[in-house]
């Protein structure tokens, strides 16, 4: 497999994995056909122009895009059992992580993905045991004609999810701690991020050294620092079709946080001053 390290704002990055074709196993396992089946009927109902499956796709939709980006990209990163079962050698060799080197200090790779890997170990073990736990609990609902159980569906596919994020996060740590990186800064990306950097920070030329920017950006305060319009172009970069969504859903999830924190201190703001012409 080969790991990509993206940069999203100054502060957080999102990190994705994605099969190399040696890693791509010749029969699905039981539980990857039910994933494809589960796709397939879920596309078919997209199709609908109303009734419950259109407005259960609709809703569907709004969930996982709510669902935190870094769960994404921690989904993307198969289990250690099931890479090695694809590849018996998995744990010997160096993986390729591909990463902007003017956007991210190569010596602070090791310890931003060791956070990325842990920070929310935790969390998902909590909610995948929750979700499992309370599915059963809805299974009556499946007796009702016509309407499918959604509960149970949602709670079984949010424990599946947090599943599938725990153990990604478990091998990232793996990965991690066995010093298995092999970082390697890609021209491509580094073009495309000193345009950003040079624009957000407004005090970088973009022919400045990588080390001047990436010091810069410690420095600044917390800023999106992709397009929208970039999601294509990083997906083009890494030949990874699949990643432009996932790049335009932690776009949109970082400038959502980002500007709730400017409106909340602004909110804080106004509220200290209408207190102080009070007194």
């Amino acid at each position: 497999m080969r790991l990509f390290l993206i940069p999203i704002s100054t502060r957080r990055a999102l990190i994705y994995s994605r099969p190399l074709r040696k890693d791509i196993p010749k029969e699905l396992s039981t539980l990857d056909r039910a994933t494809t089946k589960a796709a397939q009927t879920w596309a078919k109902w997209e199709e609908a122009e109303s009734g419950w499956k259109k407005h259960l796709v609709t809703w569907g939709n709004r969930v996982q895009q709510r669902i935190p980006f870094e769960e994404w990209g921690l989904k993307s990163i198969p289990s250690l059992n099931s890479q090695r079962r694809i590849d018996e050698a998995h744990g010997t060799r160096p993986i390729e992580l591909l990463y902007p080197g003017n956007a991210v200090r190569l010596e602070r790779i090791p310890s931003l993905l060791r956070t990325i890997a842990t920070e929310r170990q935790a969390f998902h073990k909590n909610k995948m045991m929750w979700s499992l736990g309370i599915a059963p609990f809805t299974a009556p609902l499946g007796l009702i004609p016509v309407v499918p159980n959604i509960p149970f569906f949602y709670l079984a596919y949010r424990g599946w999810s947090h599943w599938r994020a725990l153990n990604g996060s478990r091998h990232l740590e793996f990965i991690v701690e066995k010093n298995l990186l092999a970082p390697k800064s890609l021209p491509e990306l580094e073009h495309l991020y000193a345009k950003r950097v040079s624009y957000v920070l407004g005090n970088t030329p973009v022919d400045a050294p990588p080390d001047e920017m990436v010091g810069n950006m410690e420095k600044s305060e917390e800023r999106v620092l992709l397009k929208m319009s970039d999601a294509k172009k990083l997906a083009t970069i890494f030949e990874a079709p699949e990643l432009a969504l996932e790049a335009e859903r932690a776009i949109v999830q970082v400038s959502e946080q980002l500007q709730a924190k400017k409106d909340e201190a602004k909110a804080k703001s106004n509220e200290t001053k209408s207190e102080e012409k009070q007194e």
